[in-house]
């Protein structure tokens, strides 16, 4: 039986290089579809455009209007179709609005998967037994925010007191992730991942809307099945807006996805 992702991320083509997505209201957060969702539906669309290059290397979106859940479509054109790595275009609109625009390139993980060469380290983060679960949230911020029934976050209990009113004032935001049925990463569902944390600010200012201006995100890895460790930071909040890194490590300890993002601080 196919994932709760897979089934609200799945397209069907309708020719000339158009898909047709219906946008899940589970993946909402304070009305809006979720940015890392609409890259989950995009880059499933670019994948089935691409059957002998699976895997997003890169990708880019800027994000040009609030999606609502419905029905959308998506606008795959190949740019540049090569022998390792093909690079695409794709546009996600609903009745005629666009919402996001993406350049990306796909290829094949596996090609190179072996080669590893980095001196990145793990961040630190507390036994699973020891974070507080998302489940834990008050019933205000999951009623604003049904996508987080969607995971089983458990998140580093230094950096959730945004949930009582107490934020850390530390720009950074930390968890144990994992889909909601138990299914395993892949590198189109680590797209989602890349966004599905609240904004780093909430530890800044408390709650609210920040909406995404633009996010890049590179995929390095396959990832081992298990629980994922999502780590957010910001360094630089001015002019009214904050950067959001995130990276993403697997089981096994591999660094296997990371982004950043520009986004505007937070609407209240």
């Amino acid at each position: 039986m196919p994932s709760v992702f897979d089934k609200t991320t799945a397209v069907t083509p309708e020719g000339d290089g158009r898909y047709a997505a219906e946008l899940d209201p589970g993946w909402q957060v304070g009305g809006a579809v979720n940015g890392g969702y609409l890259l989950g539906v995009v880059g499933n669309a670019i994948r089935a455009a691409l059957p002998d290059k699976p895997d997003p290397l890169v990708l880019s979106a800027y994000f040009l209007s609030a999606a609502t859940p419905g029905p959308a479509t998506v606008d795959v054109d190949v740019r540049r179709s090569g022998g390792s790595t093909s690079t695409v275009a794709a546009n996600l609109c609903q009745d005629g609005h666009g919402r996001i625009t993406v350049l990306a390139t796909y290829g094949d993980l596996e090609r190179h998967g072996h080669d590893v060469r980095t001196t990145a380290r793990p961040f630190d983060l507390p036994p699973l037994e020891d974070c507080v679960p998302s489940s834990m949230a008050p019933e205000e911020i999951r009623r604003i925010a049904p996508l987080m029934g969607r995971f089983d976050m458990r998140f580093h209990p230094d950096q959730v007191g945004w949930a009582v009113g107490k934020p850390s004032g530390q720009a950074v935001m930390s968890a144990w992730f994992k889909l909601e049925d138990g299914r395993e990463p892949d590198p189109l569902s680590l797209l989602m991942v890349l966004d599905a944390l609240p904004p780093v600010t909430f530890n800044i200012a408390g709650p609210g809307w920040a909406p995404t201006l633009e996010l890049t995100a590179h995929v390095r890895a396959r990832p081992a099945p298990g629980w994922l460790r999502v780590r957010h930071e910001s360094r630089n909040v001015a002019g009214g807006m904050f950067e959001e890194d995130c990276e993403v490590w697997d089981s096994a300890g591999r660094l296997v996805a990371q982004s950043r993002q520009l986004a505007l601080l937070p609407r209240v």
